[in-house]
């Protein structure tokens, strides 16, 4: 079981993890109080937030590696719909309140870190992207500092010049977008390692998305909880594979395990 280390947010069970039931507010709340205990000296190890969506409850269920590091894990967040829905229909009202995807949530801590003087790096993708995704955020919201970058093709051999080369920028979020479950397994090895950073988020693809290369899916269907269908029919062919294969072993965990338990709970 999760050892649940952050105690300032309530969380809901979905697919056997710990969930964060908070909003894009609630979470930045505390990213901002975590770089305040850092700085100070009050915080002796990085926050890791990682994020929970179909993929993640199918992968909980089937790797033994990826279950255990999830469970070391300090926040994890509703990145997918399916966890809010399932939240909802396992806790009725006290569910999680809103989808917190990694594509919206960078957007809502660039807007904090602009306003409080804190400083990202971005580790992920290749060169290109990264490189825009960094000028593009940079000139999304001026006073965000980007105060290191690297692509994410790295050897393994050369992790520790990775993690020295964090820790040299003095970045406050570190963004990890190495893709599941690699980029898990990263953030839960180096989080004693960084001597400055305050937070590890995991997010996919998401430097992506913010440069255009991958499409969102039209405000109405995320309204719908339906941006999963548009990732399948416009996204790369290996965003297709993945939500045709986890999905909908996700959706018969969630109808196992989670919504009984509302019964259960009355």
């Amino acid at each position: 079981m999760n050892k649940i280390l952050d105690k300032r947010l309530p969380h809901a069970f979905v697919g056997g993890m710990p969930v964060a039931i908070a909003g894009a507010n609630e979470l930045t709340d505390v990213m901002l109080e975590d770089v305040q205990r850092r700085r100070c000296g009050k915080l002796n190890r990085a926050t890791t937030v990682f994020s929970s969506n179909a993929q993640a409850i199918s992968l909980y269920a089937s790797d033994e590696h990826f279950a255990k590091t999830m469970d070391l894990a300090d926040i994890i967040h509703a990145d997918g719909q399916i966890v809010v829905w399932a939240s909802r229909l396992s806790y009725g009202r006290l569910g999680i309140p809103e989808r917190t995807a990694t594509t919206d949530f960078i957007h809502s801590a660039a807007t904090v870190a602009a306003k409080n003087g804190l400083s990202f790096y971005l580790l992920g993708g290749v060169e290109e992207i990264n490189r825009e995704c960094a000028e593009k955020l940079a000139l999304m919201y001026p006073g965000l500092t980007i105060a290191g970058r690297r692509h994410g093709y790295f050897d393994p051999s050369e992790e520790d010049a990775v993690v020295a080369d964090i820790n040299a920028s003095g970045a406050d979020i570190l963004w990890v977008g190495l893709g599941k479950p690699k980029e898990q397994f990263f953030a839960e090895r180096i989080a004693t390692k960084l001597s400055h950073c305050a937070w590890i988020v995991t997010c996919g693809g998401c430097f992506h998305y913010i440069v255009g290369d991958y499409a969102r899916a039209p405000e109405w269907m995320q309204t719908l909880g339906l941006e999963w269908l548009h990732r399948i029919a416009t996204g790369p062919g290996h965003l297709a594979r993945r939500y045709m294969r986890t999905l909908p072993h996700a959706l018969s965990i969630v109808l196992r395990k989670d919504v009984p338990n509302r019964f259960g709970r009355r």
